[in-house]
């Protein structure tokens, strides 16, 4: 049999065929496949990404406190020898598997008006969401810490100013005094001159009651201004068989960075409270030192 002769016009003519229907094809599927694997449509996604935070890291929390703000709060105890006062200023840090998303630091201080501890929180917030900033993300949790606070109702204030209504260092809040200037019926009294039916008894006041949190007062668990991005103030007083503690804690947003600050004061004789007006004010200037460092 004769073999047939390979033709090479007929071989190149069939490649290039090839060739340019595999060109057409990998064109064809090429802006498909790019779109797949970046979110949102990518270059112009990215473009349109929200703004990333101001701050990439934290800081060392135990070292961001001056000596001098911290002996304000955590005053002497009178006997300890400067080594020992040292230890109490350096603080413990906090346990954290990252340092540059949760960092912390608490204190704490024996002396003769009571036991006093100081925490510091500081939690740097990231946003994996492209159409939501860090800022956006931080203000979010803010906002969910500021509605757990169950601040009451009223102004806002910056700091707390002398007050002249001693009431509010009565340890009850305004609503349950029994002096009532109020009309007949609030004494028990009818309106036609009959027999005075007994008034109703208050109830006693709340373990856990605070004579700050009368909505209106100064020193009321509020909404902080002028401080960070946003702030409040919350003041708790809570009785314990141990004894009696203030708590006031203070929240604060500087750009993607949640700070938290508690300080509280503990004392074994529950007829004489930790006063409000003092520890707010302390646990105020350290905070405004903070948000100050923090802006440095």
């Amino acid at each position: 049999m004769q073999r047939r002769s390979f033709v090479p016009g007929t071989a190149l003519a069939t490649v290039a065929a090839l060739a340019a229907t595999l060109t057409a094809c990998t064109g064809g599927s090429g802006s498909g496949s790019g779109s797949a694997d970046t979110k949102g449509g990518g270059a112009a996604a990215t473009s349109a990404s929200a703004e990333p935070g101001k701050y990439k890291t934290l800081p060392e929390p135990c070292g961001l406190p001056s000596k001098g703000i911290l002996r304000r709060l955590l005053p002497p105890g009178g006997t300890e020898s400067p080594q020992d006062a040292d230890k109490v200023y350096a603080g413990t840090a906090d346990i954290t598997y990252d340092t540059d998303r949760r960092v912390g630091c608490r204190w704490k201080r024996e002396a003769p008006d009571g036991t006093r501890h100081l925490t510091l929180d500081f939690e740097r917030v990231v946003s994996y969401d492209p159409a939501v900033s860090d800022d956006d993300k931080a203000q979010n949790v803010y906002g969910k810490k500021e509605l757990a606070a169950q601040l009451p109702s009223g102004g806002t204030s910056t700091s707390p100013t002398p007050s002249s209504d001693k009431g509010d260092q009565s340890g009850k809040p305004d609503g349950d005094r029994t002096d009532n200037p109020g009309g007949d019926q609030e004494s028990g009294k009818t309106a036609a001159g009959g027999k005075a039916s007994p008034a109703p008894s208050s109830p006693p006041p709340s373990p856990s009651g605070s004579p700050s949190d009368t909505p209106g007062s100064d020193i009321a668990p509020r909404i902080l201004d002028g401080l960070a991005d946003a702030a409040f103030l919350n003041d708790k007083l809570v009785t314990a068989d141990s004894g009696v503690h203030r708590d006031v804690t203070i929240v604060f947003r500087s750009s993607n960075v949640i700070v938290t600050l508690s300080y509280d004061q503990w004392s074994a004789d529950k007829t004489r409270l930790p006063d409000s007006r003092d520890l707010q004010e302390k646990a105020q200037a350290l905070a405004q030192e903070l948000a100050d460092r923090f802006n440095e």
